[in-house]
């Protein structure tokens, strides 16, 4: 190697030092805007971003990173430490952070003329000994709000691992030429972290049980021989890229005992969850309607009613049927621990209570509490609330908006020609597209809004908060922006486009809002499809 091309080695090790630290400023200025409300919580952690992409970028010599860096970092310095963010501040650190953005474009951004709007806090690494395949899936993860990057080397992989952990891994059994050569690599990577990546393995030669056992034992979650399409490994990323948004658990302790009852809140804030601690048994109708646990924590004997007794009157209210209800008591006698479970507990902890048994019995409980949960309000198919839970919510968002006076629309989506694609490509295929639509939907929406599988190739999305003219801009750019999206289909690939009616509540029923919105979406299709239309 001679000493220019030394030289450009190093060059781009430290342009990829700068790109990464600037996708952290952007990582956390993304996290800033989502959650509003705690956004002087994240300044200080925005301020020492910011301030570490300007000294790498000076070092380096990467000058349009370095004056992006120190404009947004004079903008932070007059934002105060813990103080909510005003409307200005956030509009010209907006006009910034684009500014930023440009130049921290990806290679495989270079050829679009489109940039990333959404950013992941980590990214999805891909390692693939195809790079025509890398670059199709790289494109696609893009319109689906994730942060994709391509490797032609181990080594690179390793060196990006080192500064910042992705979320998953997709490899290639044999990358890097050798046999295994793949999984060797993840060995070694895996050895580096002290929580295990979790690993997409493909491969399109070896499928024995020896090789998806060595797979399976450095982290391989998916093992996909042969290998499939873009689509099916989409799917499956986006499984892997869902933990860090779990809610924590809401519990609802009732125990007679104050010390004993703040020594339960303690302990389950400690370790993440949402706890309403009531001591009087005679409060729990207004605690269950108020806070609406997924979780109820019971001591056995209070004075004026047993911890039984309340078991029954909270199984009496269909809501509350399968909430997973814990008894605390002193109580050894397994006779009578197991009378009080048939009395409508699920399980019995002996006091003195265990924090780390404690804790474990929750998330044990709440794990299959919440799959049971979603198995009856969400489609099997897409993952989103189901047609009769779409409906109650939109119920709870009008009581919700009448109470505090805000705005509300509702908005009906219809694939477009969607018969034509199951005879065409077949049913299957038809069905990924449903999954892909909702993984759009998903990534391109807020937390707050709430989107349903109304019926077949029909969507439902409810946006609280939200003016008529903001919800179909925001509609009509992923009707846009979905359009664009390649559907592959063996070696083939089509696009798709969707129909949308969106109407805002005027104070009427959920049933009329519905029924607006839908005459809307008709009115889309009657105006050649692929368009937004607004109830007027």
């Amino acid at each position: 190697m001679n000493d220019e091309s030394q030289k450009e080695k190093l060059r781009q090790h430290f342009a990829r030092r700068v790109t990464t630290q600037a996708r952290v400023v952007l990582d956390t200025w993304q996290k800033i805007r989502e959650h509003n409300d705690l956004a002087g919580a994240h300044r200080d952690e925005f301020l020492a971003a910011t301030d570490k992409l300007v000294r790498y970028a000076q070092r380096f010599e990467m000058h349009s990173h370095a004056e992006a860096g120190q404009k947004i970092l004079d903008l932070v310095n007059n934002w105060g430490s813990g103080e909510p963010l005003d409307g200005q501040l956030e509009r010209q650190l907006q006009d910034a952070l684009e500014a930023l953005s440009q130049c921290t474009c990806r290679r495989t951004d270079q050829n679009s003329s489109e940039t990333p709007n959404q950013y992941r806090r980590t990214p999805v690494y891909i390692a693939l000994a195809n790079e025509e395949m890398a670059g199709r899936l790289i494109r696609q993860l893009e319109f689906f709000g994730f942060r994709a990057s391509a490797f032609s080397s181990s080594e690179q992989l390793i060196e990006a691992c080192s500064l910042h952990k992705p979320e998953t891994i997709l490899m290639d059994v044999n990358f890097g030429g050798e046999k295994n050569a793949g999984i060797a690599s993840i060995e070694q990577l895996q050895e580096r972290h002290d929580t295990p990546i979790p690993i997409i393995f493909v491969s399109d030669e070896d499928g024995s049980i020896e090789t998806r056992l060595r797979a399976s034992r450095c982290g391989g979650e998916e093992f996909f021989f042969p290998a499939v399409d873009p689509g099916q490994l989409i799917e499956k990323i986006e499984t892997y890229t869902h933990g860090n948004t779990v809610e924590p658990y809401k519990v609802l302790v009732l125990d007679d005992s104050r010390a004993q009852a703040k020594y339960m809140e303690t302990v389950l804030k400690k370790a993440g969850m949402t706890a309403h601690i009531i001591t009087d048994p005679m409060a729990i109708i207004t605690a269950l309607e108020e806070f609406s646990p997924e979780i109820i924590i019971l001591d056995m004997y209070m004075p004026g009613c047993t911890g039984m007794e309340i078991a029954r009157v909270i199984r009496q209210q269909d809501r509350f049927h399968s909430v997973p209800i814990i008894y605390l008591s002193a109580e050894d006698d397994v006779s009578k621990q197991l009378h009080a479970m048939s009395l409508g507990g699920d399980d019995f902890l002996t006091k003195p209570i265990d924090p780390k048994h404690l804790i474990s019995t929750i998330h044990n409980r709440g794990r299959r509490a919440r799959s049971l949960l979603a198995l009856m309000i969400r489609d099997s198919l897409t993952g989103l609330y189901n047609h009769t839970h779409t409906l109650h919510l939109l119920e709870q968002e009008i009581v919700r908006a009448r109470q505090k006076d805000q705005p509300l629309c509702f908005a009906m989506i219809d694939i477009d020609y969607f018969k034509k694609v199951n005879d065409t490509f077949g049913h299957p295929i038809g069905d990924r597209v449903l999954r892909s639509l909702s993984m759009f939907l998903k990534q391109r929406l807020r937390k707050s809004d709430h989107i349903g599988r109304y019926g077949g190739e029909e969507f439902a999305i409810i946006l609280p908060n939200t003016q008529a003219s903001d919800a179909r801009n925001v509609l009509n750019e992923m009707r846009e922006r979905f359009s664009e999206l390649l559907q592959p289909a063996g070696d083939r690939e089509f696009n798709v486009t969707f129909s949308c009616g969106v109407a805002a509540w005027e104070g009427d029923s959920s049933q009329a809002l519905c029924e607006r919105a839908d005459q809307a979406l008709y009115a889309s299709k009657n105006a050649g499809r692929n368009c937004v239309t607004a109830s007027t």
